[in-house]
Order: structure tokens, then sequence, then C-alpha cells
């Protein structure tokens, strides 16, 4: 969490100025103007990267060093995903959007039949929020390369959850 703090930050930091940026040269000749990017599109872009990149596992927590309790409905949920992932091979932006349509309904099964409550709860929330995300940006692909690189992530992202739950 303090890094993703910390790195919207410095990015915040760094762009708010960035109407328009001026090049100069020695003798302060304009050589170049360009238009800089809107604080808040950064904020989204560096959302974007942190959830696709699978920094949540920089925030995510053991309890004391052992794996969390996860219920029954959860785990079993995480898993019909991750076999749903592995056992895809989509061609087209319409079978990603079919796949993450299917992803959509197991994820919404593990958020109504969670029982979980306190610290387990909370760290399933952080693995479950950027997961989210992803499944939401795989059903708005535009590309099949998009639709492989968010795939590759939701993948790593499930793989994850069994190195925090049991």
């Amino acid at each position: 969490m303090k890094k993703t703090i910390l790195t919207t930050a410095i990015v915040s930091a760094l762009l708010i100025g960035c109407d328009e940026t001026k090049h100069k040269t020695e003798n302060n000749d304009i050589v170049e103007t360009t238009e800089g990017i809107h604080e808040h599109e950064m904020e989204e872009m560096a959302a974007e990267t942190h959830t696709m990149n699978n920094a949540w596992v920089n925030e995510i927590q053991l309890d004391n060093g052992n794996k969390w309790q996860a219920n029954l409905e959860t785990t079993e949920g995480v898993d019909k995903m991750l076999n749903l992932v592995k056992s895809s091979a989509p061609k087209t932006v319409e079978d990603y959007h079919a796949l993450a349509s299917k992803l959509n309904d197991n994820k919404n099964v593990v958020v109504k039949k969670c029982t979980m409550e306190g610290p387990s709860h909370d760290n399933l929330h952080v693995f479950l929020h950027p997961l989210i995300e992803k499944i939401e940006a795989l059903g708005k692909i535009s590309t099949t390369d998009e639709g492989a690189e968010i795939l590759a992530s939701i993948k790593e992202n499930l793989e994850g959850y069994y190195n925090y739950f049991q």
C-alpha cells in the first residue's frame, strides 16, 4: 500500500504542471512544445499498471507467516476460475469477452458465498480487487494481444491465491 501511495504521489508531483512542457536549448530557444497528460489520466494509468502487474502481492499479508483459512466456496470458486483460464484458448476478441463473462459469473459466486471475516476477509479483498478489475478489463478488450496480456495477468493473480489462502 505504501508503495502504491508513494508511486502515485511521485507521478502526480512530476506531472501536475504538465499542461505544456517546453524544452529549451542552452541559449533558451524553444525547440519543442508538447501537451502533457492530465493528472487524473496519470492516476488512472498508474492504477491500471498497478493492477495488471500483480502489485497486490506487495500489499497482502500472511497470518503470522501462515496462509489464511478461506471458506470452501471461495477456494472452489478460485479453482473454477483458474481451470477456466488454463483450459481456454481464446483466438478472437469475442472469445476473450466470453471468457471474461464466465470468469465474472464465477467471481460473483465467490463474492456472494464468502463467509470470511476479519483480517482473512480483508486480505481476500486485497487479492480480489485487482482480479475484479482484470476480469472487467478483459471484457472490454479490443485486440487479441490486449486480451492475451490481461489473461496472463489474471492467471498469475489466480495462481497467487494459493500462496496466501488455504
